[in-house]
């Protein structure tokens, strides 16, 4: 796997950054979390006055082997219509690109159908959908590593268009699969407690689920489950390869090339916030750079979120995916930096400093 040089955030400046917001004309504190995402973007920026130039959104498309076996209410077709529906101008993630002025790249990195010659979509094609991996693993090493690097080159080309905040989205049919195993094995949470309803399984589905991928992580881990699983960056590499769909370790890789130039990264829901996880586990010092935008409903995003120490901006009820979460938690990111850059402080506008 290619190694990145990512380092946590350099702190020297913490001093003068709390100490501008804390001078901006406003009680101490009263701006809550916006102070908070103040200073979280100008540490990650270095800086005491940020930019959020040229916002990018990258959305990835992958089908999955393990969508055979009924694990999802939808069908893998599912997959390759949304994408050609996303080149019409026509999902969530257009409406709301097109609001909050992101850049849409729409990439397809393994979905299960000729999108070659469809107008709009980025070809980056590994293959058609995963392997499953209730049988095999879901991807050969060298599928892994080329995954990775999709997110990586995808990346650079945003920096090279000026980009300082990365958005990610996906679309793929079952990944709510890979990542409930991710959970349960970086988290050692329960996988009961990791599985929902998806797209919309009833209870019959979601024990069917909940079966499907017990016996898939019995074939992984042996009997011991997931107390056999032995920690080090080869091994976590190795399960993300084992379960991941190529769109999900193509975030992967995107995430920790924003780390390493200092993108803004902003996760979605919980198949984003998975893909951060295992980012994370490979790079603790990624986290740094990550602002989790939302907890959707699915079943256990709170509690991969609470492993994780994140504290979300929204909790709207989402589960659409695509990235619409972290695109619409975007303007409270903006008002962070504007509060920074334009509020005027006590000094200046003559006013006692009563605190």
């Amino acid at each position: 796997m290619r190694t990145f040089n990512i380092k946590p955030v350099d702190r020297s400046l913490q001093s003068a950054i709390q100490e501008k917001i804390d001078n901006l004309n406003k009680p101490q504190g009263a701006l809550g979390r916006l102070e908070e995402l103040a200073l979280q973007v100008c540490l990650i920026q270095h800086t005491l006055e940020p930019t959020l130039t040229h916002p990018c959104h990258l959305l990835l498309g992958g089908d999955h082997g393990i969508e055979r076996e009924g694990v999802s209410v939808s069908p893998r077709e599912v997959t390759w219509q949304q994408m050609i529906n996303f080149t019409r101008g026509g999902g969530g993630v257009n409406m709301f690109c097109r609001q909050h002025g992101f850049t849409l790249r729409i990439v397809d990195v393994g979905v299960d159908y000729d999108l070659s010659g469809v107008d709009g979509i980025i070809d980056r094609k590994i293959a058609r959908g995963t392997r499953n991996f209730l049988y095999e693993p879901a991807m050969t090493a060298e599928e892994f590593d080329r995954a990775i690097q999709v997110g990586v080159d995808l990346v650079d080309d945003c920096v090279s268009e000026g980009c300082r905040v990365l958005s990610i989205g996906e679309m793929g049919i079952a990944n709510t699969s890979p990542s409930s195993i991710w959970m349960h094995l970086f988290c050692h949470i329960p996988l009961q407690e990791c599985i929902g309803a998806g797209a919309g399984l009833d209870v019959h589905g979601i024990r069917h689920k909940y079966e499907v991928l017990s016996q898939a992580v019995v074939k992984f881990c042996g009997v011991d489950g997931v107390n056999g699983v032995n920690g080090g960056n080869g091994q976590v590499a190795k399960i993300i390869q084992y379960f991941g769909g190529f769109e999900m370790v193509a975030a992967i890789g995107a995430m920790l090339r924003a780390a390493e130039r200092h993108l803004i990264i902003l996760v979605d829901g919980f198949i984003m916030t998975a893909c951060a996880l295992a980012a994370t586990r490979l790079y603790p010092a990624a986290q740094d750079y990550m602002v989790f935008t939302h907890c959707g409903d699915e079943s256990g995003h709170q509690r991969m979120l609470d492993a994780m120490h994140a504290k979300p901006l929204l909790h709207l009820g989402l589960r659409l995916g695509e990235g619409t979460g972290a695109l619409c938690a975007f303007p409270l990111i903006d008002s962070a930096v504007r509060m920074v850059n334009e509020m005027n402080n006590f000094d200046n506008a003559k006013i006692t400093k009563y605190f």
